[in-house]
Formats: structure tokens, sequence, C-alpha cells
């Protein structure tokens, strides 16, 4: 299937996204001098943009590539701000709001307000803020047991996703204490590709500039195509390539349909 045939109908996915959500701010801008008052470099601000992070990135790509989206996310604020020299395109500082305190666990009632069975597949992006926790899980793998679920989760314990297709970095996989004892797992090696039942798929070489929410771009492609192709190699080819396309941009880039019209999924 060509891209243009296979975009056209990722527009008529509905998907269900669930999960930890924050703001990314990025101040963009130079250092061009000492402080007078500390040795520390001072960081002269040229502007300044705000974009959805975390569940919310997940979102906006699925909104990308044509599917339409319910969220359920956390009410909390946090916020994470990042300082970008213009001139070196590097990030110098990140500053985090809001993470003191565990967002509060998403309860049944919200749950009860969405019909499972209008979803073509459920999206849990499980940043470990609080919002989801093994109660929660369990409450939605109950709703909805003959639909495709995928997560991304950051939690140690990932036992609770049981029968889910589960995507996670290499470095969360060496540190993960256990696993589902049945599950479809993923993991992601960064500029290297990723890993799925002992195969490894590529991903082309790009210069990269930005990695921030590559991970996102990831699981929203894998998603998105999973559900529209049944899969798996397919899926994680398209999700490489989306995500290639992400970290070649700064900030948290949103992966747009006219990035894909050349590639086959």
């Amino acid at each position: 299937m060509n891209a243009s045939k296979g975009i056209q109908q990722l527009r008529y996915l509905k998907i269900l996204l669930i999960g930890d959500s924050c703001i990314d701010r990025y101040h963009y801008g130079t250092c061009e001098r000492m402080s007078p008052e500390a040795p520390v470099p001072v960081f002269k601000v040229s502007h300044t943009e705000n974009q959805g992070g975390m569940a919310l990135n997940v979102k906006s790509n699925l909104e990308g590539l044509g599917a339409k989206v319910d969220i359920l996310t956390n009410a909390e604020e946090i916020i994470k701000v990042r300082h970008i020299d213009t001139k070196s395109r590097q990030h110098l500082l990140r500053v985090d709001w809001g993470e003191e305190h565990l967002t509060e666990p998403l309860v049944a009632d919200r749950l009860d307000g969405f019909d499972f069975d209008l979803y073509d597949g459920v999206v849990i992006s499980d940043y470990d803020k609080g919002l989801i926790t093994p109660e929660v899980v369990e409450n939605i793998l109950s709703r909805c047991p003959n639909k495709p679920i995928f997560v991304d989760s950051k939690k140690k314990d990932l036992s609770p996703y049981e029968g889910c297709i589960l995507k996670i970095n290499e470095k969360e996989s060496h540190e993960a204490q256990k696993l589902p004892l049945k599950c479809e797992l993923i993991v992601t090696l960064g500029d290297r590709g990723a890993i799925y039942n002992g195969e490894e798929f590529g991903t082309k070489k790009v210069e990269i500039f930005d990695v921030c929410g590559a991970g996102d771009t990831f699981l929203a492609g894998l998603s998105s195509a999973f559900i529209l192709t049944n899969s798996m190699k397919r899926s994680i080819a398209f999700a490489n390539l989306c995500g290639g396309i992400a970290v070649q941009k700064f900030g948290t880039y949103t992966i747009k349909k006219e990035d894909l019209y050349d590639i086959y999924i």
C-alpha cells in the first residue's frame, strides 16, 4: 500500500488515548555574555513556544497522521521548560514545574463517559505521574478485550499490561523489574531503530537535532499503522520513519501527512 492511500485511510481511524500530559515550553535565545553577579552565562530569550507534551504530543501526532482522537488526561498542570541556544543549536537547561506531587489517579467515572466500542484501538501513554494505576489498567483492559491496546510506560513494573502491545526504550528495558507474561514487546534503540521478537528493524540514518518527543511520535506511528495493516513488522518500519522525521526538527515536532507521501506502509 503506498503512503498516499494509507494516509487517506488513517482518517477513518478513531482512537482513545489515555495518559499523562504536560506543557513543553521552549525558550529560544543566545548566551553572549557572562553575568556580573556570578560566573554564569546570561541567556537572552528571543522567542518562546508552547507545545503539548507526553500524551498531548501523542495526540498531536495521531491527529497529524489523520486519525480522530479522544483523550483522557490529568487535570493538574505539569510544565517542562527548555532553554535552547539558537546559535549552537544546543539544549542548555531544562526546568520542571508541577512534578513535586503526583497527579490524581484516573477514576472509573471518567472512563464511564466513553463508549469503548466506538474506537478502533486504545493508546496508553503512561509517564508514571500517578494518573495510570494497576487498577486503572485492569479497568481499561476489561472494557476492550478484543481491541488492540498500545502502551508506552515509564513504570518499572509492567506486569499489569498483560496482552497489550508494549513499547519501551532500551534503557527502560534494562530497568524493568517485571514484564507481562504475555505481550507484544517492542524495544526502541534510538538511532539504531527497534527490536521485536529478536529481529532488529534498522532506521535510516539522519542528522539528529532534537530527540524530545520522538518516542511519542514512534508510538503514534506504530499504533495507527498497526490498526490499519495488522502487520507488526510494517508498523514498526513506519514508526521508525515517523520518529526519524521528528528528530530532524527542533522542539516537540508533530508529524504531518505531507512528511510521508513518499513512504510505503
